[in-house]
């Protein structure tokens, strides 16, 4: 509930209002940062090198997993955005003073980046479907998982986000979180070649689960059907636990007038 400056209170925002304005907002800001745009693939782009060097036969792995990888660093973006936003511009309660919802703002800013980085993530995946030989089932199952890590990621961006009061202990928090949780469990490379011992933790990580999944889809994986259900439904239920503590969170952490 908002009140206006001689005191009058406004109508409660309506639930997700001023999402696609500010995605459009969010697609202009980010449109013109063309050196991050040039460096959005650099460790999709070594991996996929070294993988090609060490083991072609995997490429087609490594590629599905760079898809992946692409769409989980897009959370690091969001989180990114919404902390420079916050700290360093404090443009975050002029966007909110208006009827924009709080969880508008989150979401259309995590659209906004989406679109923005959306090519060479689909050239990615146009890589993965020609040289992996996807099935069309296959290809629309990464769709899917992708968009699932997509929207997992970016929801804990921004809930992360509000946790920092300083923009330089952003880059070194945030790389290492998505860089450890995209890169060390079995996403570049097969599921089997992960310590039996760590897998059920793997299949709870987004990027790797959403991996697994796929993996099993083109013969490069032998998941149980626990293991598969477990990927599954974990990928599933941590999506929509964490979109909508997020969207709690923007609620929650919103400052008022």
């Amino acid at each position: 509930m908002r009140t206006d400056p001689p005191g009058e209170v406004l109508r409660p925002t309506r639930p997700f209002g001023g999402t696609v304005a500010f995605l459009w907002t969010e697609v202009l800001v980010q449109a013109h940062e063309s050196l991050a745009m040039a460096t959005a693939m650099v460790t999709q782009t070594v991996l996929l090198v070294f993988v090609y060097i060490l083991n072609p036969s995997l490429i087609g792995v490594a590629l599905i997993g760079a898809v992946l990888f692409s769409a989980f660093t897009l959370g690091q973006r969001v989180l990114n955005e919404a902390a420079y936003i916050r700290i360093d511009h404090k443009a975050n309660d002029l966007y909110l003073a208006g009827p924009m919802s709080p969880e508008g703002y989150f979401l259309g800013m995590a659209a906004g980046i989406l679109v923005v980085y959306i090519a060479p993530i689909a050239l990615l995946g146009g890589l993965a479907v020609v040289v992996g030989h996807l099935a069309l089932t296959t290809s629309l199952a990464l769709l899917g998982l992708a968009g699932l890590v997509w929207l997992f990621a970016a929801s804990i961006g921004y809930i992360f986000s509000t946790f920092f009061r300083d923009n330089r202990a952003i880059w070194a928090y945030a790389s290492l979180f998505f860089n450890v949780f995209g890169v060390l469990p079995p996403v570049f490379y097969p599921f089997g070649f992960f310590p039996p011992a760590l897998q059920p933790v793997a299949l709870l990580m987004p990027p790797s689960a959403a991996a697994a999944l796929l993996q099993s889809r083109i013969g490069e994986a032998a998941l149980s059907s626990g293991q598969a259900e477990l990927a599954l439904f974990g990928l599933v239920a941590e999506t929509v636990v964490v979109f909508l503590v997020a969207i709690f969170w923007a609620r929650r952490t919103v400052r008022g007038p």
